[in-house]
C-alpha cells in the first residue's frame, strides 16, 4: 500500500522545526529513526500533512551521565549505539541488557529509545524500562523552556503520549542512582524480533544488600506498559530472599492485564510475569551473595 501524500521537511536546527511544527500544527510528524512512523504512514494508519525529519539537526545523537550522576539520552540515539555502549555495560545493567532485544538488527541500527518511548506502544520495551528506572522526557518548546515528564505521566494511552503541540521530546533522563545498580530485561517472544508475549524490565538501588528503591514494569500484558507499584513497594527497604521475591512476583502478576490472543491465554501471560520476576530477582540475590 502506497502512504498518502504529504510534505517532507528537513530542518537543520531546533529552530527550524519548531518553525515547521508552527506552521502544520498537529498534522506534522517528527520522524528520527522512523521505524514506527514509517509503517503506519505506509499502511495508511497515520496521515500527517507535513513528516519533519530531525535527523540533520546537531547535538541530538549522545547518551552521557551528567555531573548530578544522571544519564541523558539524545532524541536521536540509536539502539544500535546503547546496545554497544561501555557506559550502559558497565553501569546501567538494564538498559544493556534491553538493547540487543530490541527488534532486529535492522531496526537497532535507525531506531532511537526517545523515539520508541513516544510512539507509546504498549508492546514498545523501552518504556517499561524507563518506567522501572524512574526515567524522563524531557520536551523543549520554542522559546527554549524545557520540562520534564516522567515516563509514567507521558505514555497516557496506546500510542498516545503527553507532549503538547510544538513540544519536541529532545533527550531521555534516568536520574542518578541510590546505591549500586542492578537489573535486568526479559522478554518473551515467539520468534527473535518479534514483539514480547511478555516483558519485563527489573531495576534496583541497592545498598549494602538493603533496596532502596525497586523499579519493576511489564511490557506486552495491558494497554500500556504497566509499573507494578505494589510489587515496588513489597521491595523498598528490604533484602532479597525466598519471601520477599515471592510476594513481588505475586503482585507483580496481579498488576498485569493480559488478554488471551494467538500468542497465549491471559492465564499463560500472568503465569510467565510471574516466573520472570521470580527469575530475575533469584538472579539478582544470587549475585549479591
Amino acid at each position: 500500500m502506497y502512504p498518502s501524500r504529504f510534505h517532507y521537511e528537513a530542518p537543520r536546527s531546533l529552530d527550524e522545526a519548531f518553525g515547521v511544527l508552527q506552521a502544520y500544527g498537529d498534522e506534522a510528524k517528527i520522524l528520527a529513526g522512523g521505524q514506527s512512523l514509517i509503517p503506519l504512514i505506509k499502511l495508511r494508519f497515520a496521515a500527517p500533512a507535513c513528516i519533519v525529519d530531525i535527523n540533520n539537526i546537531p547535538g541530538l545523537d549522545f547518551h552521557e551521565e551528567d555531573s548530578d550522576g544522571s544519564l541523558n539520552i539524545g532524541a536521536l540515539c540509536r539502539h544500535r549505539t546503547l546496545e554497544r555502549s561501555p557506559l550502559l555495560r558497565s553501569k546501567y545493567p538494564t538498559m544493556s541488557a534491553t538493547a540487543p532485544l530490541i527488534a532486529d538488527p535492522m531496526v537497532r541500527n535507525r531506531g532511537t529509545l526517545v523515539g520508541s518511548v513516544c510512539h507509546a506502544d504498549p508492546q514498545g520495551d523501552w518504556a517499561s524500562v524507563m518506567l522501572a528506572m524512574g526515567g524522563e522526557i524531557i520536551a523543549r518548546r520554542a522559546d527554549g523552556s524545557e520540562r520534564a515528564i516522567p515516563v509514567s505521566q507521558f505514555v497516557v494511552g496506546p500510542f498516545q503520549n503527553a507532549l503538547a503541540q510544538g513540544e519536541i521530546a529532545v533527550r531521555a533522563r534516568v536520574p542518578a542512582a541510590r546505591g549500586t545498580r542492578t537489573g535486568t530485561y526479559l522478554k518473551l517472544e515467539r520468534r527473535v524480533g518479534d514483539f514480547a508475549t511478555v516483558g519485563l524490565a527489573v531495576a534496583l538501588e541497592v545498598s549494602g544488600g538493603t533496596i532502596n528503591r525497586a523499579g519493576l514494569a511489564l511490557t506486552g500484558v495491558g494497554p500500556n506498559n504497566i509499573q507494578c507499584t505494589a510489587a515496588e513497594q513489597s521491595l523498598a527497604g528490604k533484602s532479597l530472599n525466598a519471601s520477599t521475591i515471592e510476594q513481588a512476583a505475586r503482585l507483580a502478576a496481579e498488576a498485569a492485564q493480559p488478554k488471551t490472543d494467538v500468542r497465549g491465554s491471559a492465564e499463560y501471560k500472568r503465569h510467565v510475569v510471574y516466573t520472570f520476576v521470580t527469575r530475575a530477582l533469584s538472579n539478582r540475590q544470587a549475585s549479591a551473595a
